[in-house]
């Protein structure tokens, strides 16, 4: 099952840094010290948390190199820092911080990591920077939204028992390693049956109408019960960008389904939606604004 999600960078051959998120820091950090201590204790590995060392911001949008250039004295175009690069970089002014170009929001996006601090001087240049550009801070409630029209996943999706291919993520289960954390669970039929509740995005056939997350999904005619709930919906926001709600849900065989309607049931709200399964990425999905 997967438990968190974040990101690890390599910085030097034996130097890696992980990223977990807030909720959930202090469950990693136990579970791999677990793995190092308990299942693999001969390999050479020590976890030291940083959180407290280092202060980390995202600039992210179609000028977030413009901004994050003018911070930095190295190469960061996407030729010499493509998009997944993760390496140290020089500030002008002879500070070393650590550069990632990676994005939850879907648009071009960096996170500058520096000495803790140095965080708030850093922020200010960023501001500072970026005026030019028309840079503003954004909250929760935008990030949520960009990160639904791209199709990422939080905990909403993650309730403990959403394995990596439940969430489109198969394809990073590797086959040819010998073994890692949950190999051999993740090949039990329980867990690979086609019938599984899949990630997929829906879209309501009347662009007026609302979806709601925490409603059940049922087949156009079926009346509610337990016997022809088809699974629910995990997030759900108005999405500027279409105009219209948007949601990700979980769905029996989703991914067999794109094109399908479904009757998006909510009884708290008193309310039924008819919506259309269709991709979970609903922004960009070639990708071209991360690799701009």
């Amino acid at each position: 099952m997967v438990y968190d999600d974040g990101t690890t960078s390599r910085l030097s051959p034996g130097h890696f840094v992980m990223t977990t998120t807030t909720a959930l820091a202090g469950g990693v950090m136990s579970h791999m010290e677990y793995c190092a201590q308990v299942l693999w204790p001969d390999l050479k590995v020590r976890f030291c948390s940083s959180t407290d060392q280092w202060a980390q911001m995202a600039i992210a949008g179609p000028k977030a190199r413009l901004v994050v250039q003018a911070l930095v004295e190295d190469d960061i175009s996407d030729a010499a820092f493509p998009f997944l690069a993760a390496g140290i970089v020089t500030l002008k002014g002879g500070v070393k911080a650590r550069l990632f170009r990676i994005s939850f929001s879907g648009e071009l996006a960096y996170e500058l990591a520096v000495p803790a601090g140095l965080g708030e001087a850093v922020a200010d240049a960023i501001m500072e920077e970026g005026r030019a550009h028309g840079i503003c801070a954004y909250g929760l409630e935008a990030l949520n939204v960009l990160r639904i029209e791209k199709g990422h996943v939080t905990h909403a999706e993650f309730d403990g028992r959403v394995t990596p291919d439940d969430a489109g993520f198969g394809r990073m289960v590797s086959a040819q390693k010998p073994d890692f954390i949950g190999k051999r669970l993740s090949t039990r039929y329980g867990l690979t049956a086609a019938d599984r509740m899949q990630m997929v995005g829906l879209k309501p056939v009347e662009a007026e109408q609302y979806i709601r997350a925490g409603a059940h999904l049922l087949r156009e005619g079926a009346k509610p019960s337990t016997l022809n709930d088809q699974g629910y919906v995990s997030s759900a926001c108005f999405s500027p960008t279409l105009g219209h709600d948007i949601a990700l849900a979980f769905l029996k065989s989703g991914r067999e389904r794109y094109g399908e309607r479904v009757v998006v049931w909510d009884k708290l709200a008193g309310a039924e939606v008819v919506a259309e399964v269709c991709n979970p990425v609903f922004v960009d999905p070639g990708n071209a604004k991360l690799n701009s």
